[in-house]
């Protein structure tokens, strides 16, 4: 074969394979392009992207195109995405650009795009704070706070002090009661009168009224009618909630009350995803009516409710001083009080000082748990702590508040004082507490001495050292508390 035949033999067969595909490179990237919109929300974007194969996206954002914070990463269905975007200043320009990590591992970027926020309603009052740092690294985080006192009382503010996220429901005319940041990315905002699930942009995805609550008690044979929900509403990792509902009951001349007197207890009512009561548990029908050491006939006064490693609950009573520990057993317990925390309860102090004990207390929660011991921490208020003379201190003005942790060991029913963080201040009611990663603690004063809302994070030594402190001057905080962003997952 001549030189010529061989060179034409070679073109034609490589001719053939790039007719045929085979060779070819490989296929190309998937196509996607991505769209930002208002939500009715100022301040949260709505960011819709196409991609054209399995991936998972999320949106970068940030005043420069260096970003800087993320939401979490949503999976596309039917070739697109729709992702809020929140965590923004009110009357700023923000860029944004979606990241789409392609099931190949392949990470790819939307082009940037520009959004900004709008102001904020100047017909709304919302509670302004001020933010100083102390010497020490505080943790990172943005924080949650139920506040009092504004219009505005579900909001969101980064380190900074700034407001980056709130919810407020123009219906309502009570203060969120409380606001809780949900594993799913929603916010459970609790009226006296309903419970609402809400998203970034404000929408309502889950809601119960106490009207609807009382008739699906009667239609499942419950004998109880909630007055209104209150203080508390805590959520499932099945989705059901657990509501707090205060009810009234009348007793005929109890001792040092003659006549008629009517009472006002609580329940717990579970109900399941589709809002039905499937377990009830009424303090009427576990604890003594004639134990009431403060502001009866305002009986039990309970304000938080806390889900056990074990499947059961706790329930912080404020006017008891006591938390109980209730037989939940997962929806299946008969709802016996298996204990009772707190002064004249069934554990013993190790301190063996009445004034050591909490009193009239907010917010407990459980930072370690094993099969019989438990580290727990709450807000000492401190209303009827006994003073030197072994009286309440409320009447005398000698009362102090207190972020307080205790060792619990449920086998030898003991409690022990393993850390506290005290000052002269006094917070009459609200209150709350939180255990940072590193250690770190950030207490919640809802009214120190009368005043408005103070937040402190101290380090977690014997000592303890203030290293960041948000303060309002407009506003008391039922509760305030340092949360990741406002995304599950999702470190800012």
């Amino acid at each position: 074969m001549t030189l010529l035949h061989r060179c034409l033999t070679l073109f034609v067969i490589t001719w053939l394979l790039l007719l045929v595909g085979c060779g070819s490179s490989a296929d190309p990237p998937p196509s996607f392009s991505g769209t930002v919109k208002a939500t009715q929300h100022p301040l949260v974007a709505q960011y819709t992207i196409g991609v054209s194969s399995a991936a998972q996206v999320s949106v970068e954002f940030g005043t420069t195109t260096a970003y800087g914070r993320s939401t979490a990463a949503q999976p596309v269905a039917n070739n697109e995405v729709s992702l809020l975007v929140a965590g923004m200043l009110p009357a700023t320009t923000y860029h944004m650009r979606a990241r789409i990590d392609l099931a190949s591992g392949v990470t790819m970027y939307d082009s940037d795009h520009t959004f900004t926020t709008q102001a904020l309603p100047n017909n709304l009052v919302f509670p302004q704070v001020q933010v100083t740092q102390g010497s020490s690294t505080s943790v990172q985080g943005v924080d949650l706070v139920s506040a009092q006192g504004t219009q505005v009382t579900a909001t969101v503010f980064d380190k900074d002090g700034s407001l980056i996220w709130y919810y407020y429901d123009p219906t309502q005319a009570s203060f969120t009661f409380p606001i809780r940041f949900l594993s799913n990315g929603d916010f459970l905002a609790q009226y006296f009168q309903d419970i609402q699930e809400v998203d970034l942009s404000g929408k309502v995805v889950r809601k119960e009224t106490v009207d609807q609550l009382n008739a699906d008690l009667k239609a499942a044979g419950y004998s109880i009618t909630a007055g209104e929900f209150h203080h508390d509403v805590l959520q499932l990792d099945n989705g059901h909630w657990i509501v707090l509902i205060n009810l009234a009951k009348d007793f005929q001349n109890l001792p040092g009350y003659p006549g008629t007197t009517t009472v006002q207890g609580d329940a717990l009512v579970d109900l399941d995803p589709n809002n039905k009561p499937v377990w009830v548990w009424n303090t009427f029908d576990h604890l003594d009516v004639n134990r009431h050491p403060y502001m009866f006939p305002d009986w039990t006064h309970s304000n938080a409710i806390v889900y056990t490693p074990d499947g059961n609950l706790l329930l912080s009573m404020r006017h008891q001083s006591w938390i109980i520990k209730i037989n939940y057993a997962n929806g299946a317990g008969n709802g016996d009080i298996l204990w009772h925390l707190g002064p004249d309860g069934d554990f013993t102090l190790a301190q063996n000082d009445a004034a050591q004990w909490f009193y009239n207390q907010h917010f407990p929660v459980i930072l370690q748990s094993q099969a019989t011991t438990m580290r727990l921490a709450l807000f000492d208020n401190g209303n009827t702590r006994p003073d030197s003379s072994d009286q309440p201190c409320e009447p005398n003005n000698d009362c102090y508040s207190r972020g307080l942790m205790l060792d619990l060991d449920e086998s030898a029913m003991t409690a022990n004082v393993a850390w506290q963080y005290a000052q002269t201040w006094y917070s009459s009611w609200g209150g709350s507490i939180a255990q940072m990663p590193n250690g770190d603690m950030e207490i919640d004063f809802s009214s120190p001495n009368g005043g408005p809302g103070k937040v402190v994070e101290t380090d977690g030594s014997a000592m303890p050292q203030v290293v960041w402190e948000l303060d309002s001057s407009n506003a008391e905080f039922y509760r305030a508390y340092r949360i990741p962003s406002l995304y599950p997952g999702v470190q800012w």
